[in-house]
């Protein structure tokens, strides 16, 4: 392993100086910390053993090159050294395959803070490609997650899954072949997922059970679902809410669901361009829907049954507003979960741009929905849009069907933008 380190100089000064500029210590402090080494891992043989050698034996500040070149791995990565940058020299030029890996759950395990990963890619791991767990502060920029035989069950379920961290950056990442996610940030604070790609995943982004995450400027296509916000029971952080979705293209979302029997996402049908389930405070706006063979937007409810007393399994004060709505509802996936099946029977195959499932709780059926809970779409009016009137069902209406969009006009309240500190 080569090592370079930077000059770092102790004797800056002199102690008479210091005696009589001793007001001028925290800068001097600070010079002589600012200086890092650089480690520096290129291909060649013990690839693996060298690179997992560095990074245990980081310090906070340092710097891990991986340069250019192709490395073949038999083992998972890990590391767990607060404070770290590992680079490589872009994400078609750093690959680290793992197609062989025998050992480990994962390509690349982060369990520290403050790290940022840059300019590489992730191959063909056993399991999820990149995993960061309870992390406070990680910052995923320019890489690539693929698995390349293309869509396959045996795939790993994740591309890129940071779970119970704060301060999530995922900028400029491309995220291909997941059987679960490509991209994926869950039980969750503070996030920020734009300028990605998602392609032929199943689900391409996903939030789930998080607070306060901006999705934007992506483009998730190819995948089953595109784009999916989601709040699940029985997790130790639940009731997903304040997430915007905007200035996105969800399109041509046309991959068979080929996710291990048993995921959640298995029941997502082909051809869904966003999908918001069971979160609050979502607002969805200037965003590209099209070429989704089911839908393009569907709002739903939590449907299966849970034994969790804190889950609250509806959709609240959810905002759509000035998206853009291409071709949608051609080729419904009808044999994958509910969801096209019951819309493709209720809408006699006319699939509309939005469908709410118009499922609440038994009392706002009965009395309605608080007005600070209600959806408010706000779209051209050539956009259409069904839901289900339970009240109708119940009285055993002939005709349950809504599809009036006016009727859910009304002020929209931006929620506020993410912030991250240093980005």
């Amino acid at each position: 392993m080569k090592i370079i380190s930077l000059k770092k100089s102790k004797n800056i000064s002199s102690l008479g100086i210091l005696k009589h500029y001793i007001f001028l210590l925290p800068v001097l402090f600070l010079i002589t910390n600012v200086f890092s080494k650089e480690m520096i891992i290129e291909p060649g043989e013990n690839a693996h053993e060298r690179l997992q050698e560095a990074m245990i034996l980081m310090e906070e500040g340092d710097i891990l090159l991986i340069k250019s070149g192709y490395y073949s791995f038999e083992d998972g990565l890990s590391l767990d050294i607060d404070g770290v940058t590992v680079i490589g020299e872009g994400m078609d030029k750093t690959i680290l395959d793992f197609k062989n890996q025998q050992s480990g759950a994962q390509g690349l395990l982060v369990t520290s803070n403050k790290v940022t990963l840059k300019d590489f890619a992730i191959l063909d791991a056993k399991g999820d490609a990149l995993k960061v767990i309870g992390a406070d502060g990680i910052n995923m920029i320019n890489l690539r997650t693929e698995w390349t035989g293309g869509p396959k069950s045996t795939n790993g379920a994740y591309g890129f899954y940071p779970v119970e961290s704060e301060d999530v950056l995922i900028d400029g990442c491309v995220a291909i072949g997941a059987s679960d996610a490509g991209i994926y940030v869950g039980q969750s604070k503070n996030i920020i997922v734009r300028n990605s790609i998602a392609q032929y995943n199943v689900a391409g982004i996903e939030i789930e059970n998080s607070y306060y995450a901006d999705v934007y400027n992506n483009l998730a296509s190819h995948n089953t679902g595109g784009i999916l916000i989601f709040d699940l029971p029985d997790l130790p952080q639940q009731g997903g809410h304040h997430i915007r979705v905007f200035d996105n293209q969800s399109i041509d979302n046309d991959t068979d669901n080929f996710a291990p029997e048993g995921n959640i996402v298995g029941e997502v049908p082909r051809g869904t361009g966003i999908i918001i389930m069971a979160n609050s405070d979502v607002e969805v706006f200037n965003n590209l829907m099209s070429g989704n063979g089911t839908v393009n937007l569907s709002i739903v409810s939590y449907s299966d049954k849970t034994d969790d007393p804190n889950y609250y399994p509806h959709p609240k004060r959810i905002q759509v507003h000035n998206n853009t709505y291409g071709p949608a509802g051609f080729d419904p996936d009808i044999n994958t979960g509910e969801l096209a099946k019951t819309l493709f029977e209720i809408s006699d195959g006319n699939m509309p741009d939005i469908f709410w499932d118009g499922v609440a709780p038994l009392s706002q059926l009965i009395f309605g929905q608080p007005e600070e809970e209600k959806l408010i779409i706000s779209e051209d009016e050539n956009v259409t849009f069904l839901t289900i009137s339970a009240i109708k069902y119940m009285m055993g209406f002939s005709n349950p069907i809504l599809t009036d969009i006016d009727e859910f006009q009304g002020v929209i309240n931006p929620l506020k933008p993410i912030n991250i500190e240093g980005i």
